[in-house]
């Protein structure tokens, strides 16, 4: 499997003070959905789901992704929804209050048929910052977005587009196990990972629970979005081998914030699972499908950034 993606990085200065919640993911995501329909959309006053456009829009295919008719992966066929083709990594800084002058960096990545809508994100984002974001509405100047190599994209100076080829994230379909490359790997959940199983959220990181998630994302990520096939996987070999993996050590915990949607007019409570595990055992085998989900992350709510890791092979 090759999934098309690419990793842009923000920067914007603060033209007044921005006041921004503890964790700014929800911010970013909800004033670039209101953003991004202000701008692209034809019939602001149409439900997506009833509008005769919604087939060939770029918001809905980007914001309101939902499955086609015809999907029969996974049993998409429940569900009404399916995972959006970018993610947007706020910054983990702690910080809430910026002063007019400062620097504030964010990550997006955007995966399979969303690369090519990159100048519609990046004009969207301007746009957010002469709106203004927070509890204020402090308003910013984008001055940069630079590839993850530290290549430029667009500047202020410029206002020119640089157009970037996606990249592939290599997904192997093809696993063998045989238990003797053990390893120990520790995997860091830098932002809430809201990983599920069996209908409920899981409050402990056992690798199998791990595993599962990121094949069903990775899977759904790749029939929507990359190559429109389902992987080729032996589920049950491979949540099997999983399942002999061994946590040698849990330092995460539950960490709750909440969610004001404005589309629904209710407070939603989006906590998951932050801090340290370490896993060890035929691990190996394993690393690609860990790598792409450092990419892609993990887990629910991934457009606010959330489910994001990072690991460190080799740790004892």
């Amino acid at each position: 499997m090759n999934l098309p993606y690419r990793h842009y990085q923000f920067t914007f200065v603060a033209q007044d003070q921005l006041l921004l919640p503890y964790y700014k993911g929800s911010t970013f995501r909800g004033a670039f959905g209101n953003a991004f329909k202000r701008i692209v959309c034809t019939l602001r006053r149409q439900d997506c789901k009833t509008c005769i456009l919604r087939t060939g829009c770029i918001y809905a295919y980007v914001f309101e992704t939902a499955p086609h008719p015809d999907a029969a992966i996974m049993g998409t066929g429940k569900y009404t929804s399916i995972p959006h083709p970018f993610v947007i990594e706020p910054p983990l800084e702690t910080s809430r209050d910026y002063q007019p002058g400062e620097e504030v960096s964010f990550g997006l990545i955007l995966i399979g048929k969303a690369v090519d809508y990159f100048p519609y994100f990046a004009y969207t984002f301007e746009e957010m910052g002469k709106t203004g974001i927070g509890k204020r509405r402090g308003k910013y100047s984008l001055r940069t977005v630079k590839t993850d190599d530290g290549g430029l994209v667009y500047s202020h100076e410029g206002r020119t587009i640089r157009p970037q080829e996606a990249l592939e994230a290599a997904i192997p379909e093809e696993y063998t196990f045989n238990g003797n490359t053990r390893i120990s790997v520790k995997v860091s959940f830098l932002t809430p990972a809201r990983i599920s199983y069996g209908r409920d959220l899981v409050v402990s990181p056992d690798f199998q629970v791990i595993v599962r998630s990121l094949l069903r994302r990775l899977n759904l990520l790749s029939y929507f979005h990359g190559e429109k096939r389902e992987a080729t996987w032996n589920h049950r070999a491979i949540i099997a081998a999983a399942g002999e993996i061994n946590m040698s050590a849990n330092h995460t915990h539950w960490w709750d914030w909440e969610r004001y949607s404005s589309r629904q007019g209710v407070r939603m409570k989006m906590g998951g699972i932050i801090g340290k595990a370490t896993y060890e055992g035929d691990i190996e085998p394993f690393l690609p499908l860990l790598r792409a989900g450092e990419i892609f992350h993990l887990g629910k709510g991934t457009s606010f950034g959330l489910g994001k890791y990072e690991i460190v092979v080799g740790v004892q």
